[in-house]
């Protein structure tokens, strides 16, 4: 299975199950991070900027095509609740403006 790498998280790693998305996995490894459309791709409060391995992402979404065309949602940046890893590993780091004030990060 391919592992995400979440680096400001102490490079804490996650198994991604094939067909799960990155926020339930994340979540499934008792990680508690943004999502304040309850995971329906409606805003991108959930988004994570990829570091490395983007091309094993599947493919963009309609809701991530939505927020990318809109300027919303960089070209590093997946939404969690909306993309799956699919043939490799990848790193990521939570951008400052989703970090949850109850949880600690690392540099």
């Amino acid at each position: 299975m391919p592992n995400l790498t979440v680096q400001n998280l102490f490079d804490r790693q996650v198994e991604v199950a094939p067909g799960q998305t990155l926020l339930q996995a994340l979540q499934a490894d008792g990680i508690d991070w943004m999502h304040a459309c309850g995971a329906k791709g409606r805003c991108t409060t959930c988004r994570i900027v990829v570091q490395e391995g983007l091309e094993h992402f599947g493919p963009l979404t309609d809701s991530e095509e939505r927020y990318r065309s809109r300027g919303r949602l960089q070209t590093n940046e997946r939404l969690t609740c909306q993309c799956t890893l699919v043939s490799g590993d990848a790193q990521g780091r939570v951008p400052r403006q989703t970090m949850l004030p109850h949880m600690k990060y690392s540099s």
